[in-house]
C-alpha cells in the first residue's frame, strides 16, 4: 500500500490504525489506495501493537424493558452510534437486568475487549463510576454525577443538560398562562436528573424543595405507567389544581390519559407540560408544550469526549482538553398549555 500510495509504511500505519499527524490530500491517498487494493487490517494483530480494540462499551443502568420502551434511550444511542461510526469504532450495549450484572460488566471491562464505556441512567449509589474507576478504562457519563466526590474530581467527564433551568422555565410558562395550583410529577429521585428538574419546579414557586405543597407532588419512574398512576393520585389529593409539570414526556403522556378518563379537558381545566421534546409529544392529543433537550446530540458529545480521551478522534493542536458539558434546554410551546 506504501508503493502503490507513494508514501511511507509509516504513514500509511497512521492512517489505516487512526493516528493523527498527516495531512489530509495524503490520507486520502491512503484511503485510496486501501480500497484499490481491497486492503482488510487484521484486527487481532492490529490490537497487539496498538492496544486498542476500536470498540467502545455503552452501559445503561436500566433493564431491557425500560430501554426500548422508552425513546429518549434510542435517540441517544443515535448520537453516540453516529459519532463511534464516524471513527469506526463499534458500539458494544450492556443493560442490567439484576444485582449480578455488575460483576459481569465489571469483569468484561476489566479484560480489555473495549477502549473506554460511556455509562448513562445511574441511579444514586449505584456502583458503576466504582467500576470504571478499578478497570482504569476511560469512561464519560450521561447526566450530571451525583456520587460523593464527584464534583472534586478534575478528570471526571459528563455530558448533561440543564435540567434546573429547563424545569424553572416550563413552571414560569404556566404562571404566565394565569395557572395558579401547579403540580409536578417527579421522576426517580435518585436520579441527578429527576432532582434537578424537582429544584427547578420550586425555584419558579419561589420555595424550597422542602417548603413544596406534598399534596401537589407526585413520584412518578419516568413511565407512562407511572404518570399516569401519578397523575391520577395528584387528582384525588388536589381535585382543584390547574396545571402540572411532568419531568419527562411519558409521564406527561401518562398524565393526558388520566385527564381524559377523569373529563379534564386539557388546557381548558389543567395544563400540561413535559421534558425532553421527543417526537411522541408532537403525537400527543394535545400536542404537548415540553422542554427540549437535544438529547441526540447529547449522545453525539458523550461519544466525541470519550474519543478525545481515548486518542481515537484528531483535535487541533490548541485545543482545550475535554471538560464537562451543559447543553441549554429550551421550552416548546403546543396545545396542552
Amino acid at each position: 500500500m506504501a508503493a502503490h500510495a507513494g508514501v511511507s509504511r509509516a504513514t500509511v500505519s497512521r492512517v489505516v490504525n487512526g493516528g493523527a499527524g498527516v495531512r489530509a490530500e495524503v490520507r486520502e491517498k491512503v484511503r485510496h489506495s486501501v480500497e484499490e487494493l481491497g486492503y482488510v487490517p487484521n484486527n487481532a494483530a492490529r490490537t497487539l501493537v496498538t492496544r486498542r480494540t476500536g470498540a467502545v462499551a455503552v452501559i445503561i443502568a436500566e433493564p431491557e424493558s425500560r430501554v426500548f420502551a422508552d425513546p429518549f434511550f434510542a435517540q441517544q444511542l443515535r448520537g453516540i452510534s453516529r459519532e463511534l461510526a464516524e471513527h469506526d469504532t463499534q458500539l458494544l450495549l450492556m443493560m442490567l437486568e439484576r444485582e449480578k450484572d455488575y460483576q459481569r460488566i465489571g469483569r468484561y471491562l476489566s479484560a480489555g475487549h473495549v477502549d473506554g464505556a460511556l455509562m448513562f441512567s445511574l441511579h444514586g449509589d449505584d456502583p458503576l463510576p466504582s467500576v470504571a474507576y478499578r478497570t482504569g478504562l476511560p469512561a464519560v457519563f450521561g447526566g450530571r454525577p451525583g456520587w460523593p466526590g464527584a464534583e472534586e474530581d478534575p478528570g471526571l467527564l459528563y455530558v448533561d443538560t440543564d435540567n434546573r433551568n429547563g424545569a424553572r422555565q416550563a413552571v414560569a410558562h404556566l404562571q404566565e398562562r394565569g395557572r395558579r395550583t401547579i403540580a409536578v410529577i417527579n421522576g426517580p429521585l435518585d436520579q441527578t436528573s429527576a432532582l434537578d428538574r424537582l429544584h427547578g419546579y420550586c425555584d419558579a414557586l419561589g420555595i424550597g424543595v422542602h417548603e413544596a405543597d406534598p399534596s401537589l407532588v407526585a413520584q412518578g419512574d419516568f413511565t407512562a405507567e407511572g404518570g399516569e398512576r401519578a397523575m391520577a393520585r395528584l387528582l384525588d389529593s388536589a381535585p382543584h389544581l390547574d396545571a402540572v409539570f411532568a419531568g419527562n414526556d411519558l409521564m406527561a403522556s401518562g398524565a393526558l390519559r388520566t385527564l381524559r378518563a377523569r373529563g379534564r379537558r386539557v388546557p381548558r381545566d389543567v395544563a400540561v407540560v413535559g421534558y425532553d421534546d421527543l417526537e411522541p409529544a408532537a403525537w400527543a392529543e394535545p400536542p404537548l408544550t415540553t422542554v427540549r433537550q437535544d438529547v441526540e446530540g447529547m449522545g453525539e458529545m458523550m461519544a466525541r469526549l470519550l474519543l478525545r480521551r481515548i486518542g481515537l478522534a484528531e483535535e487541533a493542536s490548541d485545543a482545550a482538553p475535554p471538560a464537562p458539558v451543559v447543553t441549554p434546554a429550551t421550552l416548546v410551546v403546543r396545545e396542552s398549555s
